[in-house]
């Protein structure tokens, strides 16, 4: 089998894991990514952007940094965090997160296109958190976004792929990867995402709640490479009705 990359806005990951840098104890950030084999670390730019301690300090050499929006209630707002966290020092990629719902905290999909939009224009690869629906997704893409990242369940839920079916419509039809973000909670979660076809997973509650993280960092390394190998191999047939002999039933002793 061929050398299997992820490839995001023309630059190429090794790895399928997506590691947010939320709700960490600093000292514990650096362990985390090492255990994630994580080439893509996601930083809130009001962490980045601290007087006491910057999370850039905390992260290995290497791992490319993808800031996020956080807090932004509209495309003004993302646009103008965007071009902050450049001038910080945090490269080119950005994930754009629009959300002023506070009860619920879904992205805003309109908002986000919009700022999708002008980003993209201003050379940023783009990579908006979005509510899984096609015709949004198609309206990224065209606004040039480099992925698609629609959300699994509410944003630190833990409750898994609630989308699911909406995200395989998404793995289906666009031409873009597709990351799944927020709401993934078990390993497991991040293993069935990956055999749906899906580029990569995104995962910071999960880990960053666990008992012991960088164990479970690790676990979801693993579970997401499975994953993708499975996709790639082709999951076996499912039967409609009945079942079907995995060995021979004529050929027995007394035959």
């Amino acid at each position: 089998m061929k050398e299997d990359k992820l490839i995001i806005g023309g630059h190429e990951f090794s790895s399928r894991f997506i590691l947010g840098s939320g709700k960490y104890n600093l000292d514990l950030v650096k362990a985390a990514v090492e255990c994630a084999g994580a080439e893509i670390i996601t930083l809130a730019v009001r962490r980045a952007n601290s007087e006491t301690a910057s999370i850039l300090d905390y992260i290995p050499k290497g791992v490319t940094l993808l800031p996020n929006t956080s807090g932004a209630r509209n495309a003004e707002e993302a646009v103008r965090i965007a071009r902050l966290a450049r001038e910080l020092g945090c490269g080119n990629f950005i994930k754009i997160e629009v959300i002023h719902d506070s009860k619920y905290l879904l992205p805003d999909n309109q908002e986000t296109i919009k700022a999708t939009e002008i980003l993209a224009k201003e050379g940023f690869v783009v990579m908006p958190y979005m509510y899984p629906d096609l015709n949004t997704a198609r309206a990224l893409k065209d606004a040039g976004a480099a992925s698609i990242m629609p959300l699994a369940a509410p944003i630190g839920s833990n409750k898994g792929l609630c989308t699911k079916d909406f995200i395989q419509i998404l793995v289906d039809e666009i031409e873009l990867p597709i990351i799944v973000d927020a709401g993934i909670g078990r390993p497991s979660q991040a293993c069935e995402a990956m055999e749906m076809g899906v580029a990569a997973v995104m995962a910071n509650t999960a880990v960053a709640t666990a008992g012991d993280i960088k164990f479970m960092a690790g676990a979801f390394k693993k579970a997401i490479e499975a994953g993708r190998e499975a996709y790639l191999a082709g999951p076996g047939r499912i039967l409609g009705r009945g079942g079907a002999a995995s060995s021979p039933l004529t050929g027995f002793l007394r035959d």
